[in-house]
């Protein structure tokens, strides 16, 4: 009878063993499965994230030079894309990066003999002297609004307003008699103009107004011709848009990591070629037309 006990004991741990074997080979075979199917969506959701940051790059880079507010134009599309989160945020800031290179390629030539000329040309120290002082009231109110203004204001209520009222600002700017201008160059410009214009581009912070349509039609209003103002503006944007862009990157560094830098590059590089197209076009515009037709897109 012992011997019968124990040999049924001994069958039972088999049985055991067995059931047990069969649920962990069962899992061995499980386990890769749902892993691979978890691996493909998240390539899935990579993809879908890169579409939306080539989407996002292109509508900065169309809308950056122009008067018609990028910012503005991303908080939308972001919006409609699911993409505004604070991460997202940080992104609209940084690719404006990629359109500045454009900027930087087309003008070129004259940033390069400035450049050079510092040190025995009075133009090029003047010009450079202008657009750091154009520069210095996007770096105090910034710095010192930036944060609250991100906070309270990035919102579609405000950028539907400004779009409407920076309208009708354009139609009156284009309303202006010929003899108003008194400025024909930026060469022409004194440190008073360049900081007068470096004040009105502090409007561009409210989403929605447009740095660039701060800056040129406030400089047209300020006397500038409209090529003046233009060239002024895409100058005043090289140190204006590259520090925003370090300056958030750093401060919200604790959101960002290596896997982000897909994300990050493929808005960076199609802003750029957006851009470089955008700014060849406008120069060429602004030299037979006026501003009216955005002042109706708006």
């Amino acid at each position: 009878m012992g011997g019968s006990g124990a040999l049924r004991h001994r069958l039972g741990q088999i049985v055991d063993f067995e059931a047990d074997f069969d649920d962990a080979a069962a899992d061995c075979r499980y386990v890769p499965l749902r892993r691979g199917a978890a691996f493909r969506g998240e390539l899935d959701l990579d993809w879908i994230l890169l579409l939306k940051a080539a989407v996002m790059g292109l509508v900065e880079g169309l809308t950056e030079f122009l008067p018609i507010s990028s910012t503005g134009h991303l908080i939308l599309a972001g919006s409609l894309l699911g993409f505004a989160d604070d991460k997202a945020k940080v992104f609209d800031i940084a690719i404006q990066t990629g359109a500045i290179f454009a900027v930087i390629l087309v003008y070129w030539s004259r940033l390069w003999s400035t450049l050079i000329g510092l040190g025995r040309s009075e133009a090029a120290r003047r010009f450079a002297t202008n657009v750091a002082i154009g520069f210095l009231p996007a770096v105090v109110l910034g710095l010192a609004l930036g944060s609250a203004i991100q906070a309270h204001l990035f919102n579609a209520p405000v950028v539907a307003v400004a779009f409407i009222l920076g309208g009708f600002v354009i139609l009156w700017a284009e309303r202006r008699p010929a003899s108003a201008i008194r400025i024909a160059s930026v060469d022409d410009m004194t440190p008073s103009d360049a900081l007068k214009v470096g004040l009105v581009q502090c409007l561009a912070m409210i989403p929605g107004t447009s740095r660039s349509g701060a800056t040129i039609i406030g400089g047209m209003l300020l006397g500038l011709s409209r090529q003046a103002a233009t060239d002024f503006s895409f100058f005043l944007a090289i140190p204006t848009l590259v520090g925003a862009g370090v300056y958030s990157l750093y401060k919200e560094r604790d959101l960002l990591s290596a896997a982000d830098l897909p994300l990050f590059g493929v808005g960076l590089v199609v802003s750029f070629l957006a851009a470089w197209a955008c700014v060849r076009w406008l120069l060429r515009y602004v030299a037979s037309h006026t501003f009216v037709p955005f002042a109706w897109y708006r």
